[in-house]
Order: structure tokens, then sequence, then C-alpha cells
């Protein structure tokens, strides 16, 4: 979903022509930023090489996606739209966290707290092309060691496949050294294809969130969501409750999952499912969009951020994200629209 009629690249870089692949414009260090297509005929994608972003997906015609036209917007107005966030996706508190007894120290880029892997993190660099067919790309990216504070050379794939009348994210990832990660998609969705997504009707299967502090931090708690607004076990329109006291300003927190997450635009009539192999996700309404600095405005879209917890490596009784050398992490997520 562009802001723009005709979605492309920069004006220097032919990144709105048809076809598989085309440059979408240069960084300032010099890298070529590819753009991928993909089809499968209901569906329609569009790939960066920057940030593994999913710039554009298309379902039945509709654009149910928040993307930029340019790169230049990406480098300077995005708010991870359609990004990988890491190596640890969600926040860190203090930018800080021990392992094995060793205190890595991180860059602080969310008021006392590391964000999606600080200002460097995997969002902000550009993955390279390992396989690409007409329905599938597989783009890779290699994090050294000490990147953004992380211990240990991280080598990460992620595959984005058109298949039926879904799309499928396979993660997976390798290190060299202990290290921790947490990888997500950061795309904002929105089933009408424009405007806000207050009418739009969501149900998390979560009996239990994860309440946090003034800093957004998890407390340690898993609570029970019955009795409060944080409550979706039943379908909700997000207007209904999006301007409670209790959530601060919009949803913005963790759930633990029990099953998927469906939701619905009336409007559209398109319905979206999300499975995952993840104990969590993170439930966001675009609060802090304002359409200035960015190129949408507040609750134009919501994110589904399918992860583990936040603050998981300062929290021992939360499940674990420590990678060692000799495992394989890998994740699977599905968004599936009828």
């Amino acid at each position: 979903m562009n802001v723009e009629a005709g979605r492309g690249g920069d004006t220097a870089a032919a990144g709105n022509e048809a076809g598989p692949r085309r440059v979408f414009g240069i960084t300032p260090d010099g890298e070529e930023v590819e753009r991928h297509t993909l089809e499968n005929g209901r569906m329609r994608a569009s790939v960066l090489t920057y940030g593994a972003v999913l710039q554009s997906l298309e379902v039945s015609g509709v654009d149910v996606v928040l993307g930029c036209d340019t790169l230049d917007d990406y480098l300077t107005r995005s708010r991870y739209f359609g990004a990988v966030v890491g190596r640890y996706g969600n926040r860190i508190a203090g930018g800080r966290f021990t392992l094995d007894g060793v205190t890595h120290r991180l860059p602080l880029n969310n008021g006392p707290n590391s964000l999606h892997g600080g200002p460097g993190g995997f969002s902000q660099r550009v993955w390279r092309t390992a396989e690409v067919s007409p329905a599938a790309v597989t783009l890779t990216y290699v994090s050294p060691d000490g990147q953004e504070g992380y211990p240990g050379t991280l080598t990460v794939s992620l595959t984005y496949t058109l298949t039926g009348d879904a799309l499928r994210l396979d993660y997976h990832a390798t290190t060299d050294a202990p290290t921790v990660l947490n990888l997500t998609n950061h795309s904002y969705f929105n089933l009408a294809g424009g405007g806000d997504v207050l009418d739009h009707v969501v149900r998390i299967d979560a009996a239990r969130y994860l309440p946090v502090d003034a800093a957004q931090i998890p407390t340690g708690e898993l609570a029970p969501v019955a009795g409060t607004p944080f409550d979706l076990t039943v379908p909700h329109r997000i207007g209904d409750r999006v301007g409670d006291p209790l959530l601060g300003g919009g949803y913005d927190h963790c759930y633990v999952l029990d099953g998927g997450v469906e939701v619905t635009d009336p409007a559209s009539g398109l319905t979206m499912e999300v499975t995952t192999t993840e104990p969590g996700v993170q439930f966001y309404t675009a609060n802090l969009l304002d359409g200035v600095a960015t190129p949408y405005g507040r609750h134009a879209g919501l994110c589904l951020e399918t992860q583990h917890f936040p603050d998981s490596p300062n929290k021992e009784h939360f499940p674990s994200t420590v990678l060692r050398p000799g495992e394989e992490f890998a994740s699977t997520t599905v968004y599936r629209f009828r």
C-alpha cells in the first residue's frame, strides 16, 4: 500500500518496471538494493534486499501492507515498515544482558532500552539474494561478531514464499559463538487497502499477555487477559478499545499465544489468519505514526510481530532466546488470506 500512485524505487533506478528483479536504489554507502516481485495467481508480493522488507502484498488486488515508494523514505521516514528486525526484535531493558557470565552492552535507541537490534540492526542492512523463483525468494545476511554489541558471527536466511492463499516466512540461523536471537517481521497490515484499521476486527487466541512498566519492559508476569481490555479471545473491533487508558495510547503488547490470530476487515471482506512456531506475538496498532515524519498517520495499520518475548535475555523464566554453536534456529510464520 503506497502513499503515492505507482510504487517503485528512487528516480535514478528502474524500480517500478514489471519483472522479477529490479534495482530499487543505491544506499549512501553505495550498496545496490534489489526489488523482487513474487506472484502465484491470487497474490503478488514485492520484497526488497534492504532490511529484507516486504514492500507490498497484494491479495485479490488489494495491497494489504504499508510500504514506501523510495529507498530514501525507507532510510529516513520508515518505522520498520515491512522490515525484518534483529538481532533481537522488541526491547532489551537497559541495553544490556548477561550470557554465560559475560555482560554485553547494546546501543540505546528507545529511551533507556535497546529496540529491534539497535540503530544499525538488521532492518537497516542490505541482505543478499541467495535464491529466487517466481513465487519465492531467499535472502541471507551475515552479522559479524560484536555488531550492535551482540556476540558471535550470526548467519541468517529468510525465505518468503507465496503458496496458495498464504505468504509463508521461514527463518534459519546459525552462530559461531553463544548469542541471543529474536527475529520477526514488522509489517503493518491494513486489509482495507487504505484509511485506518479502527474498523478491523481482531481475535488473538491468548489467555495471557505480558504487562509492561513505564519503559515498556515486561514486568515478568504472564497475566490473564480475562476482565481486561487486553482480552481478544473473542473478536473485537479495534476502535472500540484502542482509546482505553489501560492501553496507554493503543495496543503495543506481547501476547502469550495458545493458538493463532485472526483479523477481518468488514469493508473489504478480507480475513487474515496468522499461525506461527513462535511463543508470542506483539500486537501494535501504529500508535506513533503521525503522517508527517512518517508517510502514514496514526492507526494506519496493525502489526502482528510473531516472536519470543521482549527482554527474554534478562528474564530466566521466559522461553530462552539463546543460540549456541552447533544449533540451528528455525522459525516459521504463515499469513493466510480468505
